[in-house]
């Protein structure tokens, strides 16, 4: 007799397996809970998630050929967790379309055989899994003018980024994939993951009046997010993934200043500072809002190791400005 899901670890699989991932195998206990196996493109992705405990799988988003084996590990493991981003233009994302074309194929079968023989056969190969995960992004809400805002907020991006993943959460939508859970996640800090190098540059922010409230998540809280969703996460529910933290831009960048031992950013108007920073930063720096997680804590369930980024700033030294940051 097979061992129950409860008894035995669970077999996940990750696309995607950056920064998230490796929090998932390494820093938050899960090793005895789950066995690990991550869509790897190169030799180089596949040596660095062994060194992780995951077992790579080769794939490639980009290639749909590439991905049959990773589709048929899809359509049999217990939970699997879409970390992907979108490519890096267009308004659509195809490497969700191509992920999906191959992890929720039905099973096809002869014209001869008997009705109830197909309906055992395509309960066997229907996607099994007890929950699919997406982390999306806060940004598919656009700019909120610093309103308040939770799950029911309409879309609306204002740049092709936030559009392709409004894509890609439609694609997942209508997908055969059951029980697909959404997450949508803010900027993604940690001790490795603060704006050091922006800070080093004297990139400016801007000043008070013109300035965007913003939002933040720890590594590790959104890595614990993404394991309780694959037993709590609703179907097709979605959840806001933030910390408690109700800050501005310029505000953040002060504390992580000071916390790390470099200079404050200089403070510019908007007018001037369009001039001064890359379009994709203003696109930033354009967009306000304050994300309710009330989701998030009462679905999820999930308790803050960082309720705000100050948890984790007043941990660091002035050493913490010689790390190589992870932009």
């Amino acid at each position: 007799m097979k061992e129950s899901v409860k008894k035995r670890k669970l077999r996940v699989l990750i696309v995607g397996a950056g920064d998230v991932a490796r929090r998932l195998t390494t820093r938050i206990g899960l090793n005895d809970r789950a066995r690990w196996w991550g869509l790897a493109r190169s030799g180089d992705t596949a040596a660095a998630l062994r060194q992780t405990a995951i077992l790579p799988i080769d794939g490639d988003l980009d290639f749909w050929p590439s991905l049959k084996r990773a589709g048929r590990l899809a359509r049999s493991a217990d939970a699997v967790l879409h970390l992907a981003p979108p490519p890096g233009d267009g308004n659509d994302d195809p490497r969700m379309k191509r992920w999906l074309a191959v992890a929720s194929t039905p099973a096809r079968f002869g014209r001869g055989e008997h009705a109830t023989s197909r309906k055992k056969k395509t309960a066997l190969r229907r996607p099994r899994a007890l929950r699919n995960v997406y982390v999306s992004t806060t940004g598919v809400y656009g700019d909120c003018v610093g309103e308040r805002i939770n799950e029911t907020r309409r879309t609306s991006p204002t740049n092709a980024r936030a559009k392709r993943r409004v894509a890609a959460e439609a694609r997942v939508r209508a997908s055969r994939a059951r029980r697909f859970s959404i997450l949508r996640a803010p900027g993604i800090y940690a001790a490795e993951r603060l704006p050091v190098e922006r800070l080093r540059a004297g990139t400016p922010a801007l000043i008070a009046e013109d300035d965007v409230f913003t939002n933040h998540i720890h590594g590790d809280d959104l890595a614990r997010a993404v394991w309780l969703a694959v037993f709590r996460g609703g179907a097709g529910r979605v959840v806001n993934v933030v910390d408690d933290g109700e800050q501005k831009m310029g505000d953040y960048f002060d504390r992580v200043a000071d916390a790390v031992g470099l200079p404050r950013a200089p403070r510019l108007p908007r007018a001037l500072l369009i001039r001064e920073v890359s379009p994709m930063l203003y696109s930033f720096m354009s967009e306000s809002r304050r994300i309710a997680n009330r989701r998030m804590k009462h679905e999820l369930r999930l308790r803050l190791a960082y309720p705000t980024p100050a948890t984790l700033l007043a941990k660091l030294k002035p050493a913490a400005a010689l790390q190589r940051p992870l932009l």
